[in-house]
Formats: C-alpha cells, sequence, structure tokens
C-alpha cells in the first residue's frame, strides 16, 4: 500500500534557520529548521516499509509541507491511508484542519490519528472531526500494520477507535508493547530538513550547527507528577531498549554524520547498569557525537555522571519545578530541595557543559513569597540555564482530574483545551501578579549569576554569539522582561462561557461548587 504519514506541528516550535547561518546544498532542495525531528512518524516509516508498503513522509514545519500541499500530494499521489500525527492540545486545532482538508479533496483516503492528545481523547475526537475515520491508541509499531491489514475490517484492529456510521467504536485495548528491540531504526534520511540544535525561546538561540537529531532509548515514566500526562500514557511503567540496540543506533547515527544527538526519554537516568554499558560503549566505539538527556535529581543513575562525562555526555535537563518544599510536595515530586542541589552540583562537578533546570509557576497554593524563593533557589544552584513556566493543566494529568472533580472544568466540554492554572484556579495567584513576580525574579535571578559567576555566564554567552547576532542575544536576556501581546485569547473553561465571560475570572466559576 501507498501510505502517507504526516506529523502535525504548533508553529510555535519550529522556526526556518535564519539565511545568514545556512548550510547550502548542491540544489538547493532542504532546508534547515530549528526544532526537533518528528520522530514518531520517523519510528513508524521504516516499521511499515518491513511489512511491504510504500511511505511518505511530511512535516509541516516545512514551508511546501503545509496543509494544502499535503492535500494536493494525496489527489496526485492517491495514497491508501493518511496517518496524521500530533502532540497536544496546541496541535490539534491544525491536524483537524488538514484532516477537513484532505477529506474535501479526497473523501475515500481513510485518515486515522495518531500521538499522545489523539490517544487520550480518542472518542471525543471521532465525534467533534467527521474528517477523522479512526484514531489509534497507544504505540502504533504493532497497531498500524494491522490496520493497514484490516481496512475493510477495523473492528479486529486491537487499540484502534473507529467510527461506525453515527456510532464510536472502541475496540479492545492493545497492551503495552514489550520487546522494544525488535523494530528497525528511524528513517532519518528521507525528509528533505536538516533539524538544528536550539533553546526554543522567541529569538533564534541556536546552539550548535552541527548535524543533529533525538533518539529515544527508553519510555515511559514511573512517577506521577500533577501535571504530566506521562504515566497515565505508558500505564506508569518504564520499558527500555537493550544497550546493544542503542548503541547500534547510534553506531548508525555517527556513520551518517551525526554530531549532536539528545535523547527524548522521560527519564534516562532510571539503571546504573545500562547507563553504564550504554556509556561505555560510546567510548569503547569511539562514537563522535555529544549528547544530552533528561532525568529526575533523585535517580539512581545520577551517581553515573563520570562515566556519562566519558561518553561526551555535554547537556543534562532536570525537572526541578519549585524552590519550597511544601510546593513540590503539592506537585507530587518525591523529591527533595537536597536532592536537587545534589544532583546539580554532582553534574557541574563532573564536568557536564549546560546543566538546565525547568521550573514552574503559578502552582496551586504557591505564595508570591514561595514563587521568589524558586528564583532564589535557581540562583544558588549552579545552573547554567533555567525555565519558568507557568503552570498549566492539560487533560489526561491528575491536575485535571483535580479541576474536574472541584467543578472548575467540565471534562465532557472542555476536552479539548489546555488551561493556564493562574487563568482559573482560586488557590493559585492571579496571572498578572503570577507575571510581575516571574519578571522581579528573573531581574534578580540574572544580577545574582553575573556577581557570583561572571565567568561561567560569559562563556554561555559566548556559546550564545557564535551563531547569533548581538541584538538577537539582547533581545533573548530581555525577553523575560516584556509584556507579551497575545495573538489569541486564552481558552475559557465551559462554565465560564455559560456565565457569559470572555475574560477568565476565577472567583466567580469556582462559585457554584462550593455554594
Amino acid at each position: 500500500m501507498n501510505v502517507f504519514l504526516v506529523d502535525v506541528r504548533d508553529g510555535d516550535f519550529c522556526r526556518l534557520l535564519p539565511d545568514r547561518l545556512k548550510r547550502k546544498d548542491s540544489d538547493g532542495s532542504r532546508i534547515q529548521v530549528m526544532a526537533f525531528p518528528p520522530l514518531g512518524i520517523q519510528t513508524l516509516a521504516p516499521v511499515l516499509r518491513e511489512h511491504g508498503h510504500r511511505v511518505r513522509m511530511f512535516d509541516t514545519c516545512h514551508p511546501q509541507m503545509q496543509a494544502a500541499h499535503v492535500a494536493q500530494a494525496a489527489v496526485d499521489e492517491q495514497p491508501d491511508a493518511i496517518g496524521l500525527s500530533f502532540l497536544s492540545a496546541t496541535t490539534y486545532p491544525a491536524a483537524k484542519d488538514l484532516a477537513r482538508q484532505i477529506k474535501t479533496r479526497r473523501p475515500q483516503t481513510p485518515i486515522v490519528m495518531g500521538g499522545p492528545f489523539a490517544s487520550m481523547n480518542s472518542d471525543q475526537i471521532l465525534q467533534d472531526c467527521a474528517y477523522v475515520d479512526s484514531v489509534g491508541v497507544g504505540e502504533g509499531e504493532e497497531l498500524l500494520p494491522d490496520y493497514l491489514n484490516h481496512l475493510d475490517d477495523p473492528g479486529a484492529v486491537a487499540g484502534l477507535v473507529w467510527r461506525n456510521g453515527a456510532e464510536v467504536v472502541r475496540n479492545r485495548r492493545r497492551p503495552l508493547l514489550r520487546d522494544l528491540d525488535q523494530y528497525p531504526y528511524p528513517d532519518r534520511i528521507s525528509l528533505p530538513i536538516d533539524y538544528i540544535e536550539s533553546l526554543p525561546l522567541d529569538v533564534p538561540a541556536v546552539l550548535s550547527l552541527d548535524r543533529f537529531c533525538t533518539m529515544q532509548t527508553s519510555r515511559g515514566c514511573p512517577f506521577s507528577c500533577i501535571y504530566c500526562d506521562i504515566p497515565s500514557l505508558a500505564e506508569g511503567k518504564w520499558r527500555a531498549r537493550s544497550p546493544e540496540h542503542v548503541l547500534g543506533e547510534m553506531q548508525q547515527l555517527h556513520e551518517l554524520g551525526y554530531r549532536s544527538v539528545y535523547l527524548t526519554d522521560d527519564h534516562f537516568l532510571v539503571q546504573r547498569k545500562r547507563i553504564v554499558a550504554i556509556c561505555e560503549g560510546i567510548s569503547e566505539r569511539k562514537l563522535a557525537f555529544h549528547w544530552g538527556c533528561e532525568g529526575r535529581v533523585d535517580a539512581t543513575g545520577v551517581d553515573q555522571l563520570p562515566i556519562m562525562k566519558q561518553a561526551n555526555c555535554d547537556f543534562l535537563a532536570f525537572g526541578i519545578e519549585a524552590g519550597a518544599q511544601r510546593i513540590l510536595d503539592r506537585l507530587n515530586k518525591h523529591q527533595t530541595l537536597a536532592q536537587v542541589e545534589h544532583a546539580v552540583r554532582e553534574a557541574k562537578r563532573h564536568g557536564i557543559k549546560r546543566v538546565h533546570g525547568f521550573f514552574v509557576i503559578g502552582s496551586p497554593g504557591e505564595t508570591a513569597a514561595d514563587i521568589r524563593e524558586s528564583f532564589r533557589f535557581a540562583a544558588r544552584l549552579e545552573l547554567d540555564t533555567f525555565g519558568f513556566n507557568r503552570l498549566c493543566a492539560y487533560r489526561g494529568t491528575p491536575l485535571w482530574q483535580e479541576y474536574v472533580d472541584r467543578g472548575i472544568i467540565d471534562d465532557a466540554r472542555d476536552w479539548h483545551k489546555w488551561f493556564k492554572c493562574s487563568d482559573l484556579d482560586p488557590t493559585t495567584l492571579p496571572s498578572e501578579l503570577v507575571n510581575r513576580t516571574r519578571m522581579k525574579g528573573y531581574a534578580s535571578l540574572f544580577v545574582r549569576r553575573i556577581i557570583k559567576r561572571p565567568i561561567r555566564t560569559a562563556r554561555l554567552l559566548r556559546t550564545f554569539s557564535r551563531h547569533m547576532k548581538k541584538s538577537d542575544i539582547l533581545k533573548m536576556l530581555a525577553s523575560p522582561f516584556r509584556r507579551r501581546t497575545l495573538t489569541r485569547k486564552p481558552d475559557l473553561p465551559a462554565r465560564m462561557l455559560d456565565l457569559g465571560l470572555t475574560e477568565p475570572v476565577r472567583e466567580k466559576v469556582l462559585a457554584p461548587a462550593i455554594s
């Protein structure tokens, strides 16, 4: 069969590389984009080819792979099926519009959606979007070939949710994959795109022009932070590929000329022996790339940082989230401030070049003093980069369910939305106060960094200056202090809309639930 696989992007998370930095290929066919590669469709494409199917991939970050181009290609090439993959609620409107454009021009082609948001909201999507024929729930390596083998009998496909006339049918559940070593390595060649290593900021923040890609060595996370939907999607399990299989893929990346690799594992630092085996293999094979990963500060693998550094790990990101223990407890992080300090200190002591800290602000019960303490805590830590984002509620997370139980969110009507907690939860600080406190916190943090760590700060700015103009560096440093003009108004919960509100009003929305 002829199959299209399309990765649908949120435009805010991919940008074309500035002209002055572009590498020119011989025929001008390739573009350079500051974004993570679409690892989902890159993983599925070779699996389908092993089953005898022809596959064409599209990534909508490419200017010539927008919705209209994909729809026209469907008319010209007449695929037997089209798979749309996307991540979250922010991308659902674009995926829905793409399905509409394809179906309008090629109504006989079946469209199946997949990805985290689609898996979480399969029934709702089929009730909401008449242009989608079915949704694959969960992992696609076995589900998608099975679906293509049963286009005329969708009821036979475990894990598929499909439309039978006006009825939405949910087939039996498909179990999680157990042997992740059995599948071929992702296809990183077919898309005419070079993905550039960068920071996802308002201005171009290119970290290197090395050939860059992502890879995944494990899936899932056994923890249950209230803002995260990964445990729900992965059934609270962590599953890993063997070190041998991982090293085989890394060897291939080395031979293809990749020199920067980011591991997208939800939690890489889980098993000491596995980390040692992978890192020893990188060193023994003399693989030339540098790499980075994410992990928890309380992980057993934190004590393997020396061997990770020897194996060219130069970036490590920790989900720190807050500088007040009671807020960490409210977020169900199951970690302590002492563990945070230990992990960051050890990473820098053993020579990890860049250590990043993820923080959230505007959490339930958090005070302005708590937010200020998070910034002071970040200033004390030996972090190189950091981000402070407002806490959001997404469907599939414990926090979303809490808001449903409290009567703030109507799950049946709000399923396709996402909310900043400070816009709707009376137990959080108002958004305006959160933003003001964040601006002051950034100012204090920057000053402390310059005074206490001037050499390290200068080195970091020098890293940015290799590929960024001075004006862009100044914009990047000033971005936390700019008052942003919203391109669109935030979504409102259904209860607010029932009250005729056009702006978030937190007290009114909760009043009916507590009266």
